[in-house]
């Protein structure tokens, strides 16, 4: 029986990092738990962040997961550390593989950070950034709006791109970042949008491959890799809405949903924690 890996959000961004995972591991099987009932995070303080994800992350070590990938920013920030002291499987989280893919990028060392109120009160990415090279700069932007609006389906047209103008003004004023991370999962479902606003001149991170590559690595260092050929069945659990989930998940997956019949939407409701 395949033992699968479990992906965990504070709602539809860590879909973003799923789908990357699923594509550099097609073996592996995926449950995605999305914790959309109580999204976004970003607000929320660190004692609720903490107790969330443990909810969340206990609902998925009873389906017996070899590795837990945090695809939410915030909770990465809160809780990492915690957990890989604590769980007996891998932990890996979506920060660390951000901040070196950014570093790879940049050629100023000038690098802009977007992303939720909690994420950016951490300051985990300006750490996990002058920990790897202590000559660079950041310059970071809590984007409160961006969660709800990706949460909402929307992600393109006037409205949206009017949102992603007024909120990201204030970084574009200060004109001298060449790399900017979307620290936030969420944050790719609007990609184009943020590329168009910052211009073509800046390159812009999101986090989803280098986090894919180093599960990878993982999972081939303890010896966990899948090496069966059957096709795998993935599991997609939301604590909110359901259709809205799979309006989401649909439009962000494509062709690999239409392809993958077997893919199940459940909902998870938070007292079953």
């Amino acid at each position: 029986m395949k033992q699968p890996i479990g992906v965990i959000d504070s709602g539809v961004g860590g879909l973003t990092v799923a789908r990357e995972l699923m594509r550099q591991l097609p073996k592996e099987t995926f449950l995605y738990l999305g914790d959309t009932k109580r999204c976004p995070y970003g607000p929320r303080s660190e004692e609720e962040v903490r107790a969330f994800t443990w909810q969340m992350v206990n609902f998925l070590l009873e389906k017996n997961i070899k590795m837990l990938v945090i695809a939410c920013n915030t909770a990465t920030a809160y809780t990492l550390t915690e957990l890989q002291e604590t769980l007996n499987i891998p932990v890996i989280g979506v920060i660390e593989p951000g901040a070196r893919a950014a570093i790879k990028f940049s050629r100023n060392k000038r690098i802009g950070v977007i992303g939720t109120e909690g994420t950016i009160e951490s300051k985990a990415y300006p750490n996990a950034l002058v920990a790897i090279d202590q000559n660079i700069r950041v310059n970071s932007l809590a984007c409160p709006p961006f969660v709800p609006m990706v949460e909402d389906g929307i992600l393109s047209g006037p409205k949206a791109e009017g949102i992603v103008s007024n909120t990201l003004q204030p970084l574009k004023e200060m004109n001298h970042i060449d790399t900017l991370i979307l620290g936030c999962t969420h944050y790719p479902l609007i990609k184009d949008l943020v590329q168009n606003e910052m211009g073509s001149h800046i390159q812009v991170i999101s986090s989803g491959e280098e986090t894919a590559r180093e599960a990878s690595l993982i999972l081939a260092y303890h010896k966990l890799l899948e090496k069966g050929n059957a096709s795998p069945v993935h599991e997609f659990y939301t604590t909110g809405d359901i259709e809205k989930f799979r309006l989401v998940a649909n439009s962000w997956f494509e062709e690999p949903v239409r392809i993958l019949k077997s893919v199940q939407i459940e909902h998870v409701p938070s007292s079953a924690y």
